[in-house]
């Protein structure tokens, strides 16, 4: 058992070293994985060795002993935006006297995945998926300040969001109260047509402008004609 304990923490090591040494987000995110397996399996096997050790009573005089270490999901942050970035504010008090290697965060164009090792007894993680629109994973980037993991998102397109998710803005449009269909129906049809003019690209407004110019062109010729 000790022997196969010293040979995955060899081959962690050079993970880790090639981690560092690595600049292709596709090959950074495989050796993460494994990663992430080598260290399940130590932390496996050393709870194994260390219940061998209880029951025959000889403590173990090659592996450490094993400190107890458990992983917590990141439900709480804020977040705000600038012109070019998505910043998530995440709280981790003390996160700034851990290692780096113990601290990564990784992108993809729709998500991102936050990994905080060894703080205070626990590790923490934080997955966000579906991003409400496209980042760019290789200008995005992380900042720790005291207490606080910054994660900066870098946007595909200079546009404001109005939320973090696609989940968010799905809960918040199920919330909105249903138009208004007994009353008067040219404004329902006006708030469906500045709700899809609000979130629409630049292309889709000058369609319906051009539209709207088109109707009101039409609606006057009418009135002329009587």
């Amino acid at each position: 058992m000790e022997s196969v304990l010293q040979e995955l923490q060899k081959d962690l090591e050079e993970v880790k070293q090639l981690l560092e040494k690595a600049t292709r987000k596709h090959v950074r995110d495989v050796l993460f994985v494994e990663q992430r397996k080598l260290e399940t399996e130590i932390s496996t096997k050393q709870q194994q060795q260390a219940g061998e050790s209880m029951e025959t009573q000889k403590p173990s005089a090659i592996v450490p002993p094993m400190t107890s270490t458990y992983t917590v999901k990141i439900n709480n942050y804020g977040w705000d935006q600038s012109d070019k970035f998505v910043k998530i504010y995440i709280t981790l008090k003390g996160v700034q006297n851990i290692s780096a290697d113990n601290l990564q965060v990784h992108f993809s164009e729709r998500s991102f995945e936050l990994l905080v090792n060894d703080l205070n007894g626990k590790n923490h993680t934080m997955t966000v998926n579906n991003l409400l629109k496209p980042i760019s994973p290789e200008g995005s980037t992380k900042k720790v300040k005291t207490d606080t993991v910054l994660i900066m998102c870098r946007k595909k397109s200079e546009q404001k969001w109005e939320f973090l998710t696609q989940v968010e803005k799905q809960t918040k449009e199920k919330e909105k109260p249903p138009l208004d269909t007994d009353g008067d129906p040219s404004a329902g049809l006006m708030n469906v047509l500045k709700k899809i003019y609000d979130e629409g690209d630049d292309e889709m407004k000058r369609t319906l402008n051009k539209a709207w110019v088109e109707s009101r062109e039409k609606q006057m010729k009418g009135d002329q004609e009587f």
